[in-house]
């Protein structure tokens, strides 16, 4: 089993945009969308957390924690009434923007089980454990 944390508000995998070049039509996420740090920062600490190449059939579980903005809150720091009692992204996204990232390490076709989760929590991070 494979434990680690990526600190920093989850980055949801955003929809391609599509362009055409020579004819052809071309998806691709621009080159600033910080999912790409997102990526890289899950993929060095699923590598520092021992993750190697795998091959067989794998448990994946991902906890998205985000940090509550600021307009959420009332004065003595609880939630307003009105506040969303979850955080916007979509929980497919995120598992999308994570596997994808960990797809130099294993072909994401070996995912037998995902479980996703997502919060609002006290510190921005995500939690991912593989089996």
């Amino acid at each position: 089993m494979i434990r680690f944390e990526v600190p920093g508000d989850p980055v949801p995998q955003p929809r391609p945009r599509v362009s055409t070049r020579g004819g052809f039509a071309r998806a691709y996420v621009p080159a600033k969308h910080p999912v790409h740090a997102y990526r890289a920062h899950v993929r060095e600490a699923a590598r520092a957390a021992g993750l190697t190449e795998r091959t067989s059939p794998l448990t994946v579980t991902i906890e998205a924690v985000f940090a509550r903005p600021a307009s959420h809150l009332l004065k003595s720091g609880q939630p307003r009434p009105a506040a969303p009692s979850l955080p916007r992204p979509d929980v497919d996204n995120i598992a999308k923007a994570v596997l994808d990232a960990l797809g130099e390490l294993f072909d994401d076709t070996l995912v037998c089980r995902l479980t996703v989760g997502k919060a609002y929590g006290a510190r921005a991070c995500t939690h991912v454990c593989i089996e």
